[in-house]
C-alpha cells in the first residue's frame, strides 16, 4: 500500500549504479511508497566534471545506452550520489518544479537547490531543508533480519558466538592499509579462540582482490566462512547480519557500520591510524551513543539500535507534504 498522499507509481529512485548509493536511495524510497521506478544515470563529459552544476544542452548529457528521464513526471524524485544530484535537480526543473526532489548525502553545492536534502550528520551540512541522521540510511529492521535468517538458515546450525565480519576497502584513493587489516583478523583470532564459536568473513566490492588470500588464511581452521565478490555462493551479507552475535567491521565503511549498529548487537572495530575528519566525527558520534566499541571490548549482547530511515521517511512525508 502506497505511503499516505503519496500515489503508486510516482516514485522514482536515480543513482549511479554504485550499490551503497542504490541501497540507501532506495531504502528510503521503499518506507515512503512500495511502487518505485529506478533508473541508473550516467552522464557523459563535460556534464559529468561538474555535477550536480548545470550546463547547457543537458539531455544530451544522457548516455544512449541508459533510460532518459522522460515525462511523464512523478510525485518524487530520490537520488544518492553526484551524479543523481545532476539527475533529480534537471527533473525538479524539467518538471517546473512538479516532481519534488530529494537528495541524500552531500550534494557539494547549496541544498536550496533540492526540495530536501538527506546529509549525515558528520557532513556538517545545515539548512531548512536539510535533515542529518546520524548514519546512512538502510532497510535493516526486524523483519528485515528475520527475513534474512530464513533466507540463510543453515546458518543458524554455525556453533555460537556467531562472529560477523565484514570487510570494506580504501577509501577516496587512499588504498585499504594492510597492517591495519591483518590487526583485525588477529583480533577476531584471538577473541574466537578464547570464546569459541564461528566466523562469518563477506568481503565487499571495494575489498581488494590481492588480500583476500591473507583473509582466508587466517580463517582456514575456523569454523564458518570467508565469501568474496566473484564466489559461486549468493552473497551471504543479508544473512550474516541476521544471524551474528557480534560484529566487527573495519573503519572505512559508513553504510556497514550504519547497518551492523542497526542490528542491535555488538560492533567492533579497530583504528591504527588517524581516519579522515568526516569519518572520525561518524566514529565519535556511534562511540558517544554506546553503538561503536574497540576490537576487544566486553559489551552486553544487545546494544542500541540506529534506525533511522523510517524517521527519515516521516520527515519527508511531513516536510514536502505527502501526508
Amino acid at each position: 500500500m502506497s505511503a499516505p498522499g503519496l500515489p503508486a507509481g510516482s516514485c522514482w529512485v536515480v543513482t549511479d549504479g554504485a550499490a551503497g548509493n542504490r541501497r540507501q536511495a532506495l531504502a528510503l524510497a521503499e518506507a515512503l511508497t512500495p511502487s518505485i521506478r529506478e533508473f541508473v544515470v550516467d552522464l557523459r563529459a563535460p556534464w559529468s566534471w561538474f555535477a550536480p552544476r548545470l550546463l547547457p544542452g543537458a539531455r544530451l548529457a544522457l548516455s544512449r545506452h541508459r533510460d532518459r528521464l522522460q515525462p511523464p513526471w512523478p510525485t518524487l524524485v530520490i537520488g544518492c550520489g553526484r551524479s543523481a544530484a545532476w539527475a533529480t535537480r534537471q527533473v525538479h526543473q524539467w518538471s517546473n518544479g512538479r516532481a519534488l526532489s530529494v537528495q541524500i548525502l552531500d550534494p557539494r553545492i547549496a541544498p536550496r537547490h533540492w526540495d530536501l536534502v538527506v546529509a549525515p550528520k558528520h557532513d556538517h551540512l545545515h539548512g531548512d531543508n536539510v535533515l542529518t541522521p546520524l548514519g546512512s540510511l538502510n532497510p535493516v529492521d526486524d523483519a528485515w533480519l528475520a527475513d534474512a535468517r530464513d533466507a540463510f538458515a543453515t546458518f543458524g546450525e554455525l556453533p555460537g558466538p556467531r562472529f560477523g565480519v565484514l570487510l570494506g576497502g580504501g577509501r577516496h584513493g587512499a588504498p585499504m592499509d594492510v597492517a591495519e587489516l591483518a590487526a583485525l583478523l588477529e583480533a577476531v583470532k584471538r577473541r574466537q579462540a578464547h570464546e569459541g564459536g564461528s566466523v562469518l568473513v563477506v568481503a565487499s566490492r571495494r575489498t581488494p582482490s590481492a588480500l583476500l588470500p591473507m583473509v582466508r588464511e587466517a580463517f582456514h581452521d575456523v569454523p564458518g566462512f570467508v565469501w568474496a565478490p566473484g564466489d559461486e555462493d549468493p552473497n551471504p551479507y543479508p544473512g550474516v547480519l541476521g544471524w551474528a552475535d557480534r560484529l566487527v567491521v573495519t573503519a572505512d565503511s559508513v553504510n556497514m557500520l550504519s547497518e551492523a549498529c542497526a542490528t542491535g548487537r555488538p560492533v567492533h572495530t579497530l583504528v591504527s591510524a588517524p581516519l579522515a575528519a568526516k569519518l572520525e566525527r561518524f566514529h565519535a558520534e556511534l562511540r558517544a551513543t554506546r553503538r561503536l566499541h574497540d576490537i576487544d571490548a566486553s559489551t552486553p549482547p544487545v546494544q542500541p539500535v540506529l534506525r533511522e530511515t523510517e524517521w527519515v521517511a516521516q520527515r519527508v512525508r511531513e516536510h514536502l507534504g505527502l501526508g
